[in-house]
């Protein structure tokens, strides 16, 4: 097992080896909860909002953990009919329905040994639910259109946008599966809570891409820095990464300037806190 992050101590900054960033204090509380999930093997749930990292957080653990020898499968569950989300999920049968030609190897078998993502687990269907219950119970699962039980040596890590304390009381989520996912919390903040980091994940995205695209890393032009930290980035770091691409790619000089960012950035006074203007 590796070491799960490395610290540095110029300001406090800590950074994992999947590229997540940070000096400030909630980010240092989940970096611990990394390293320390890193050494179990226990069910954890990944709050946030959209484009805060939930995946990277997963990959984490999992980089670092002892089953980071053997496979990492992420599921989306959202947007998909509870047929194919069974099938993607457990496999299925030759025959089970109406065009399966032929039998499927689930995503639970394709990771045995390792560790499956679920993202925006709280659109499951009831009936998954009750299947990936069933798993997290007895470790076994029968695929679609079988009675034959798989064994499942498979560690769940699932995340959600949703508040699934809500979906629970509204009888939209399962209490037990909850409960039984809910082991162990790691809650990441949005990036207008931890604006400190800014700076880092600029550079940071700067770097990358000028590694991906062969080219020199540009700089900064006068006040762009401050428009990204005026910002209240409702979309995170998965915004502040396609804004500064969208802006490598626009812009004509050798800096990014205030003219090359989207309008909202450019010409925002205020900043979002809590989710409203203020």
């Amino acid at each position: 097992m590796r070491q799960a992050f490395s610290s540095q101590p110029q300001g406090g900054l800590v950074e994992t080896d999947v590229g997540i960033f940070g000096r400030t204090e909630s980010m240092h509380d989940v970096f611990k909860l990394i390293g320390q999930l890193a050494r179990s093997d226990v069910t954890v749930l990944i709050t946030g909002e959209s484009g805060t990292g939930k995946e990277l957080v997963a990959r984490a653990i999992y980089e670092h953990s002892q089953r980071s020898r053997q496979p990492f499968v992420a599921v989306n569950c959202t947007g998909i009919a509870e047929q194919a989300l069974e099938s993607e999920l457990f496999g299925h049968e030759r025959g089970a329905f109406a065009g399966a030609t032929f039998r499927r190897i689930g995503k639970f078998e394709q990771c045995n040994h390792g560790t499956l993502f679920l993202d925006e687990v709280g659109d499951l269907t009831p009936a998954t639910q009750m299947k990936v219950l069933r798993v997290l119970q007895s470790a076994t699962y029968e695929r679609v259109g079988s009675t034959k039980s798989v064994e499942a040596d498979v560690r769940i890590i699932a995340a959600t946008t949703k508040p699934l304390e809500q979906a629970v009381t509204a009888k939209r989520f399962r209490a037990e599966l909850f409960y039984r996912l809910n082991v162990v919390r790691v809650a990441i903040p949005p990036l207008r809570e931890r604006r400190e980091d800014i700076p880092l994940l600029v550079h940071h995205f700067l770097r990358k891409l000028a590694r991906e695209w062969k080219q020199l890393p540009k700089t900064l032009g006068p006040g762009v820095l401050e428009a990204f930290e005026r910002y209240g980035w409702p979309g995170n770091v998965r915004e502040l990464e396609n804004v500064i691409r969208q802006a490598l790619v626009l812009g004509k000089g050798e800096a990014i300037l205030v003219g090359d960012l989207p309008g909202e950035i450019a010409n925002s006074d205020s900043v979002l806190q809590d989710g409203g203007l203020t």
